[in-house]
C-alpha cells in the first residue's frame, strides 16, 4: 500500500465481500484484522479478492507467524532503496543538463538515454499502480506522478524524434526530461523516508512475545523435573521458577517464596513477595528466590496475553487519517486532466490557423504546470524539519501522523511511577532515635541489610554507599518472610523490618519515632524499622522521589487549557500524596493496565485528543489507544516501540514543547499546500490561454515548468523556516 487511501481501498473490498463480518486495515504496519464467517468464506478468496484490486495478502499460521511477512517487507524496502538511489543519481545529470548546459551536443539524446531507465525500472511501480488504480475507477498519488511525468516523458520524446514537427512551425522543440526524472527521484525519496519510519510498528508486538520463556521445567507427581515447550503446558501442571527466571503462564504459588518483579503489569518499581497461594503472572520476573506454583491460565487466557491482544486490537483499531493531499490528489488528477482536455477541444475550435499546435501546447502546458512535485513535498519537508527540530529538543517523533494530531491534544494522561516520579525507590530519610548511638549502630544496619534479600534493603546499602559507611558481618542471620530480618552482633539480637515484625517480638517504639513514622506513612513513604530487642532505634522512609521538573511541567499543561490526568497501580493514599506535591486535579489509584486504555477510550468518547505519557509495559495499551502516545526514554522497550513519541530526557517539560511542535509543524503544512496550489489555481487557467486573447499572450511549457519549479523552492524554503522557530 502506497498511501493511506490504498488502505481504504483494502478496506473497503474486504468489507464487501461475502462471509466477511468486518475488516479493519492497519496502514502503518501493513496488517488487517479480520472477523469473518468460516462457513462462508476462507482466506484464499480474501487474499484473491484484495488481489484483483492491484494489492496482496499474506495469510501465514501461528507457527510462522511474521517470517514471511517480515521478508517480503525487507525485500520490498530494500528494493525501494535502490530504485529511490537510482533515480537521485540519474535525475541530477538530468536537471544539470537541462538548467546549465541546453546547448550542449546531443543534450536530448542524453537526457533521454538517462530518463529511459527512471521512468521504466526506477519509477515503474507509479506507472503499474496507476493502471490497476484506474482499472478501479480511482486515483491516488500515484496516478498524479504516472499521469504528470508520463506526459511529460512521451512530449519530450516526440520531441526529441520528431523536432521539425515544432521547428517547421516556427516553434523551440522544448524537451521536460528533468520534470519527469526529478519527480520520481523526489516521490521515491519521501516513500522511503516514510517506509523507514514505519518499519519498526510491529516490533513492539515482537517484543512483547518476547517476554514469555519458550521451554519451562515441569514436575511430575514422582517429583522429576522435566524441561518441556511452553505450548505443552497445560491447566494444574506444577512448573518451577529460578531465581532470574520470567514466569511462564499464570497461576498460584504452592511451595517456596520469593519477590517477583511485576513492574511490567502494575508499573510499579518495588517487586512483590509471593508466598503459598500468591498470584503470579506470565513475563513478569523472579528475583533471588525459586518457588514452585501450579498453572491456572495458558496460552491465550493469560495476562500477558490478553495485553498483547488489547495492544494489537489498539493498533487495529486506529481508522488511517487520509491525507489531505492523498484526498485532494483523487480530485485534483481527474480534474486536471479535464481541464487539460477542454483546453485543447477549445483551442481546436477557436484556435485558427494555428488550431493543433496551440491546441496540443496549451494542453501540454497545463498538465506540466499541474505538476505535484510541490504537492508531494509540502507535506514531507515540513515533516523533516519538524522531526529533526525534535531531535535536537530531545523529542523522537516515529511518524507523520502524530507530529500533525498532537496540537489537538486537550487531555494529557500521565503514568505515575518513572513518569512523574523518577521511578525507583530510594531513602528518603533516616531518623534515629534520642539516645540511639548512631555511629556504632549504622555499620550493624548495613550488615543486615547487606545480607537480606528484600528488595528495598539495596536502597538502605545504597545511601550507606555513598556515605563511605562499611557494613559489620552479623553472626548469626535470620530472613523472616513477610516482616523482614533478624541477627545477632556479640549475641545482642537486632531486627530490620516492618511494623508486623516489632508487634511478634513485643518490641516499643518511642512516641517520637511513632509520630515520625505516621507522617513518613502520610506522605506516601514505605517506612522500615531498625531495633534492637527492647526498643526501636531507628525509622527509614523509602520514596519514589519526584522529578523536579513534574510540578512545573503539569502547570504549563494546564496554564494551556489542557486537562492533566494521573493514572497508577499504586494506593490511593500514595497517589493523592503525588498529586498534591505535584497541583495536578485529576487522578485514580489501584488502576490496572486495560483500565487506563478504557480511561483513555472514556476521554475520547467526550470528545478529547488524548495524549498517554508512560514508561513501562503496563503503559502499553494505553499508549496504543490514546490519540498521542509518549513514551520515557528510560522507559521500557514495549512502551518506547509502541508509542509514537519518545522523550529522550525524562523532564517532562518536552511535553509542552512537542505540543507547540506539532502546532508550528502543522502551520507550515497549511502554508506549504497553500503555496502549492496557488501556483495552479493561478497557473492552469494562464496555460489554458485565457490571456490569449486579450494580449495575445500564450504560456510557454518551460515557463510552465520553472513556475512549478519555483513553487516548489518556496515549499521547502518555507519549511526551512521552522528549524529557527523557537519551542
Amino acid at each position: 500500500m502506497s498511501c493511506a487511501s490504498c488502505s481504504l481501498s483494502v478496506e473497503t473490498i474486504l468489507n464487501a465481500t461475502d462471509g466477511v463480518i468486518d475488516a479493519k486495515v492497519n496502514f502503518a504496519n501493513a496488517s488487517v484484522l479480520v472477523k469473518w464467517d468460516e462457513q462462508v468464506i476462507q482466506p484464499s478468496a480474501m487474499k484473491a479478492a484484495i488481489q484483483a484490486v492491484g494489492y496482496d495478502l499474506i495469510v501465514e499460521d501461528k507457527e510462522t507467524a511474521g517470517e514471511t511477512v517480515e521478508e517480503i517487507q525487507r525485500k520490498e524496502y530494500d528494493q525501494l532503496k535502490k530504485h529511490t538511489l537510482g533515480a537521485v543519481l540519474f535525475s541530477i545529470p538530468i536537471v544539470a543538463i537541462a538548467m546549465f548546459l541546453p546547448d550542449l551536443p546531443y543534450a536530448k539524446w542524453i537526457e533521454l538515454a538517462l530518463t529511459l531507465p527512471v521512468v521504466f525500472i526506477f519509477g515503474k511501480r507509479f506507472y503499474v499502480n496507476a493502471w490497476k488504480q484506474m482499472k478501479h475507477r480511482v486515483a491516488n498519488m500515484d496516478t498524479l506522478v504516472a499521469v504528470s511525468t508520463g506526459i511529460a516523458f512521451l512530449f519530450s520524446l516526440f520531441n526529441t524524434l520528431y523536432p521539425e514537427f515544432w521547428t517547421s512551425k516556427g516553434f523551440e522543440a522544448h524537451v521536460y526530461y528533468e520534470a519527469a526524472a526529478a519527480i520520481i527521484a523526489f516521490i521515491l525519496l519521501g516513500k522511503l523516508l516514510e517506509d523507514r519510519a514505519k518499519s519498526n510498528t510491529s516490533s513492539a508486538i515482537k517484543k512483547l512475545m518476547g517476554l514469555q520463556p519458550k521451554t519451562v521445567v515441569r514436575i511430575a507427581e514422582d517429583g522429576t523435573e522435566t524441561t518441556v515447550p511452553i505450548k505443552d503446558v497445560a491447566i494444574g501442571d506444577i512448573l518451577l521458577v529460578k531465581p532470574g527466571e520470567k514466569i511462564p503462564v499464570d497461576g498460584k504459588v504452592t511451595f517456596g517464596n520469593s519477590f517477583v518483579d511485576e513492574s511490567m503489569i502494575s508499573g510499579e518499581p518495588i517487586p512483590v513477595e509471593k508466598t503459598e497461594n500468591k498470584e503470579v503472572f506470565a513475563g513478569t520476573i523472579n528475583q533471588k528466590g525459586s518457588f514452585r506454583f501450579r498453572a491456572e491460565k495458558v496460552g491465550g487466557e493469560t495476562l500477558l496475553a490478553h495485553i498483547i491482544k488489547m495492544v494489537q486490537e489498539a493498533q487495529g483499531s486506529k481508522a488511517p487519517v487520509q491525507k489531505l493531499v492523498d484526498k485532494i490528489a483523487g480530485i485534483f488528477v481527474p480534474v486536471v486532466m479535464g481541464i487539460s482536455l477542454l483546453t485543447f477541444i477549445v483551442w481546436m475550435i477557436f484556435g485558427g490557423d494555428q488550431a493543433f499546435t496551440h491546441a496540443l501546447l496549451a494542453a501540454i502546458t497545463v498538465l506540466v504546470i499541474a505538476c505535484p512535485c510541490a504537492l508531494g513535498l509540502a507535506t514531507p519537508t515540513a515533516i523533516m524539519v519538524g522531526i529533526g527540530k525534535g531531535a535536537e529538543n530531545n523529542i523522537l517523533i516515529k511518524d507523520a501522523e502524530s507530529l500533525e494530531t498532537a496540537h489537538k491534544v486537550n487531555a494529557v494522561i500521565l503514568d505515575k511511577t518513572g513518569t512523574i516520579t523518577e521511578g525507583k525507590p530510594v531513602v528518603a530519610d533516616i531518623i534515629w532515635s534520642e539516645n540511639a548511638n548512631q555511629e556504632q549502630l549504622t555499620p550493624l544496619l548495613l550488615g543486615m541489610e547487606k545480607q537480606s534479600e528484600h528488595p528495598l534493603a539495596s536502597s538502605v546499602e545504597e545511601y550507606f554507599k555513598s556515605k563511605e559507611v562499611k557494613g559489620t558481618q552479623s553472626d548469626q542471620f535470620e530472613s523472616i518472610t513477610g516482616q523482614g530480618v533478624k541477627a545477632a552482633f556479640a549475641e545482642e539480637h537486632y531486627f530490620v523490618g516492618n511494623h508486623r515484625l516489632l508487634e511478634e517480638n513485643k518490641i516499643a517504639i518511642p512516641k517520637d519515632i511513632q509520630a515520625k513514622a505516621g507522617k513518613m506513612q502520610e506522605d506516601a513513604q514505605t517506612v522500615i524499622f531498625f531495633a534492637n530487642a527492647e526498643k526501636v532505634l531507628a525509622v527509614i522512609a523509602i520514596a519514589d522521589q519526584i522529578k523536579e521538573t513534574s510540578k512545573a511541567a503539569i502547570a504549563h499543561l494546564q496554564n494551556e487549557g489542557i486537562d492533566v490526568y494521573m493514572l497508577t497501580g499504586d494506593n490511593e493514599q500514595t497517589a493523592e500524596s503525588v498529586s498534591k506535591q505535584v497541583g495536578l486535579k485529576h487522578f485514580k489509584a489501584g488502576i490496572l493496565p486495560g483500565d487506563k486504555a478504557d480511561f483513555v477510550k472514556e476521554l475520547q468518547q467526550q470528545g478529547k485528543t488524548v495524549a498517554m505519557v508512560g514508561d513501562g509495559i503496563n503503559d502499553s495499551q494505553a499508549l496504543a489507544q490514546a490519540d498521542i502516545s509518549i513514551a520515557m526514554g528510560k522507559g521500557s522497550d514495549i512502551a518506547i516501540d509502541v508509542a509514537k513519541m519518545t522523550l529522550t530526557t525524562s523532564d517532562l517539560n518536552s511535553i509542552p514543547k512537542a505540543l507547540k511542535l506539532s502546532k508550528q509543524t502543522v502551520a507550515t503544512v497549511k502554508q506549504n499546500l497553500f503555496w502549492a496550489f496557488i501556483y495552479n489555481v493561478i497557473g492552469i487557467p494562464i496555460a489554458a490561454g485565457v490571456l490569449y486573447a486579450f494580449n495575445g499572450f500564450l504560456l510557454n511549457p518551460m515557463i510552465a515548468a520553472a513556475a512549478m519549479a519555483f513553487s516548489s523552492v518556496s515549499v521547502v524554503s518555507n519549511s526551512l523556516r521552522l528549524k529557527w522557530k523557537s519551542l
